[in-house]
């Protein structure tokens, strides 16, 4: 009887050992996504270094999540392709890439000068309608093969230049890195020369000069890539783009889930990005407020006569965009219900 006790005992310490030589357990799950931002980027970093983690405490090691940077599996605009064939599980990236699909890709993905608070526009998407129509774009264009959790800034944008900007008469002429579809639009009306191009490109293209401005990122990740070296006359707060990053896995990966795995996901997500928003408006007020003595960066404040005007010229944008195709007309109407709903337009 000792003898059958001592082995069962032996045999459970050796078990236990191997288990702590091994590490912990694999995950059951390990979904990888592909995000909008570089490596080096603050919000990559955040996403990837703090958040990324957070998943498999919060499944006790069941699931895990890897952010990977822009294009490190496939071009920035081809994630969605990718996604619903299965070559990634899902992708955090920004929605008006696409819009050369379809014009309310760009409606959605950023609505041009409409919102005053990433709050508004967050709450836009996830409570107002914006995550339907998404998710009506990707039943039509990937034939229900994905699955949208969630839709979302994180941040109102600055606006990088190497030119002193101070009103929508400057802007005239100006070579300007804008995404393609609304924000190009908006861009062109006023007299500027938008440039299509990836974040990845933007200090290159700067460096070069290839463009002299950029609808580039927030203040923070313009900061973290160097940009103000370069491009010494931000304008901060952006005038422009609170550009909405969509969270979409692969219609299949979403049903492996299965309801704990799919809230687990969904909580993950809300939380990853509420705390993103904040942390990023903090970072960006201290990095603006660095610049104020002694600095060779002047930070540009447009006053809000300059602003109002800049919108007036984006309404119209907006309206002839969404004429295009019934979905962007769709996606609009629920963008002025929302305003309406909340105060925001009589």
């Amino acid at each position: 009887m000792k003898k059958r006790l001592f082995a069962a005992v032996t045999v459970a310490s050796m078990l236990s050992a191997s288990m702590l030589l091994s590490g912990p357990a694999v995950a059951e799950m390990k979904i990888k996504v592909q995000s909008s931002s570089k490596a080096g980027d603050w919000a990559h970093r955040f996403m990837n270094d703090t958040w990324a983690p957070k998943l498999g405490m919060m499944t006790s090691g069941n699931y895990a999540i890897e952010v990977l940077p822009t294009k490190a599996v496939v071009p920035h605009r081809e994630t969605i392709d990718a996604v619903a064939n299965g070559i990634l599980d899902g992708d955090l990236n920004a929605v008006s890439y696409f819009a050369g699909r379809d014009p309310a890709f760009a409606i959605i993905g950023d609505l041009i000068a409409g919102y005053d608070t990433v709050d508004q526009v967050r709450t836009f998407c996830m409570h107002g309608g914006g995550k339907e129509i998404l998710q009506k774009l990707y039943d039509k264009y990937t034939k229900g093969k994905v699955h949208v959790i969630g839709c979302g800034p994180y941040a109102k944008e600055a606006l990088v230049s190497k030119n002193k900007i101070t009103t929508v008469e400057g802007l005239k002429g100006v070579k300007i890195r804008s995404p393609e579809g609304l924000a190009a639009e908006v861009f062109k009306r006023v007299g500027a020369a938008p440039v299509s191009l990836p974040f990845s490109e933007v200090y290159t293209a700067l460096e070069k000069g290839l463009i002299d401005a950029a609808d580039a990122s927030a203040f923070v990740n313009n900061e973290a890539s160097g940009m103000h070296k370069i491009a010494k006359y931000p304008i901060y707060p952006g005038i422009h783009s609170m550009a909405v990053l969509q969270f979409i896995v692969n219609k299949k990966v979403w049903e492996k889930l299965g309801p704990e795995g799919q809230s687990a996901l969904e909580i993950w997500y809300s939380a990853a990005y509420d705390a993103m928003r904040r942390e990023a408006d903090l970072q960006d007020r201290e990095i603006a407020e660095g610049y104020a003595d002694g600095s060779d960066v002047t930070v540009i404040d447009w006053d809000q006569a300059e602003r109002d005007k800049f919108r007036e010229i984006s309404v119209q944008a907006w309206q002839d965009f969404a004429a295009k195709t019934p979905l962007a007309q769709e996606a609009l109407d629920a963008h002025m219900a929302f305003m309406k709903k909340t105060g925001m337009l009589k």
